[in-house]
């Protein structure tokens, strides 16, 4: 056997440091990307996959999968068409549980607010004849509202509610909740069947969200019933995407 000057074996058994794992490119390039990303406003672009592929030197394969992985953790959103845009820091879970807008800011300790668009009287049509149980041309009350959390634009809100349920309700002006005023009427929300599917904002509503035309957000249907089964409220609600996201438990039946 050899062995070295200083007496240990060398040749066979002689152990040495295995080579450190490379980090895969992409991974590489979302770090560098997440830089980007807190230094930047909200909303702001993000250059183009042609302009990072020469940056950084790499695939078109290799920022996708970069851009992926930053969209699923909610660092980015993108836009079809558009790009890829900063998203805002903050997201507002909403629970299975039946709470009002309202509500569900002052749980993220943010102050709930909003601007009333359009308040009228409108006789049921079919839809809201159908949801609501009333007959067509019922009376109801119509409130379209953009709902702010710490004065950002959230949702936009269209509420229908039989006016029998609030006799007065438009010579008051715009309620600071309607919840509160349905509770005082014997009317309390107490459950509220509802339905989200994905949608793009355009042009108009857009604007009163402060966010680019085309801009993900959520669409969603609800109907409201007090105790009795009455059916008290449809809501059609339409809230950005990278600031709102619904939250539930789901569980798998046991089968025997």
């Amino acid at each position: 056997m050899n062995t070295t000057t200083d007496g240990t074996a060398s040749g066979v058994g002689k152990r040495t440091r295995a080579a450190e794992p490379r980090e895969p490119k992409h991974e590489t390039l979302r770090r560098a990307l997440l830089d980007l990303v807190e230094g930047a406003a909200p909303h702001d672009p993000l250059p183009s996959e042609r302009d990072l592929m020469a940056r950084y030197d790499v695939s078109r394969v290799t920022v996708r999968r970069a851009i992926e992985r930053l969209s699923q953790e909610g660092h980015v959103y993108r836009v079809q068409g558009s790009g890829t845009f900063v998203a805002e820091r903050e997201t507002i879970s909403k629970s299975l549980h039946l709470t009002s807008f309202s509500e569900d800011i002052r749980a993220r300790r943010m102050t709930p607010a909003g601007r009333l668009l359009l308040m009228e009287r409108v006789p049921a049509d079919v839809v809201n004849a159908r949801d609501l149980f009333v007959e067509p041309g019922t009376p109801l009350i119509h409130l379209e509202r953009l709902r702010t959390a710490d004065g950002e634009p959230m949702c936009l809100e269209n509420v229908w509610l039989p006016e029998a349920l609030l006799p007065g309700l438009l010579d008051q002006g715009e309620p600071a909740s309607l919840y509160t005023l349905l509770e005082r009427a014997g009317a309390a929300p107490e459950s509220a069947q509802q339905t989200v599917r994905a949608t793009l904002v355009d042009a108009a509503q857009a604007a009163l969200l402060n966010v680019p035309p085309q801009f993900p957000a959520l669409y969603v249907e609800r109907v409201t019933r007090d105790a009795r089964g009455r059916a008290v409220e449809r809501a059609v609600s339409l809230y950005r995407a990278d600031r709102y996201d619904f939250t539930f438990t789901i569980t798998r039946e046991r089968r025997p």
